[in-house]
């Protein structure tokens, strides 16, 4: 290929990924007792065919979202500690999901146990649109959930909500 070839190539490389940005996102609540919820992602594309690939029980994250906790919080179903937890979730059968918490970051590559996943109270839907990115937020819940701080991942079609306090 001639240097003309190499540049025109080099060219349409730069556009589709200066298309196709991607965000490092930070949001931040209070919820419960004064306790402060951040959450830190990367507003990865939403590759269904990775979740349709999970096993049944495997805890999935895509990218490693974290959440950070400022101090203890508690629900009807689970107590989080102060910390990190990589936010993802677990495949319950093939067509319903739990969100989950694992305690501290998961590096690359590495394998979580899923033993220690820390399934939420959860509701699974695939009847909110589609996201083409990952979308992870902190909000009140509604139905089931209702009067509860939730947090809130929606990947495609795939959306779950999971009881915070």
């Amino acid at each position: 290929m001639n240097a003309i070839g190499r540049g025109l190539v080099m060219s349409l490389v730069a556009s589709v990924a200066l298309a196709h940005p991607h965000f490092n996102k930070t949001v931040t609540a209070t919820v419960g007792s004064n306790v402060e919820v951040t959450i830190t992602y990367n507003t990865t594309p939403a590759n269904e065919t990775h979740a349709a690939n999970a096993k049944v029980g495997e805890f999935v994250t895509p990218r490693r979202p974290v959440l950070k906790l400022s101090g203890e919080l508690k629900s009807e179903k689970a107590t989080l500690p102060a910390g990190e937890y990589t936010i993802g979730v677990v495949k319950n059968a093939e067509k319903d999901w739990s969100l989950a918490l694992y305690p501290g970051r998961l590096q690359r590559g590495e394998t979580p146990d899923p033993a220690k996943a820390i399934r939420l109270d959860s509701t699974f839907s695939a009847d909110h649109g589609t996201a083409a990115h990952m979308l992870i937020d902190i909000t009140p819940g509604h139905g089931r959930l209702e009067g509860k701080a939730v947090l809130t991942l929606h990947f495609g079609s795939l959306f779950l909500e999971g009881v915070l306090a």
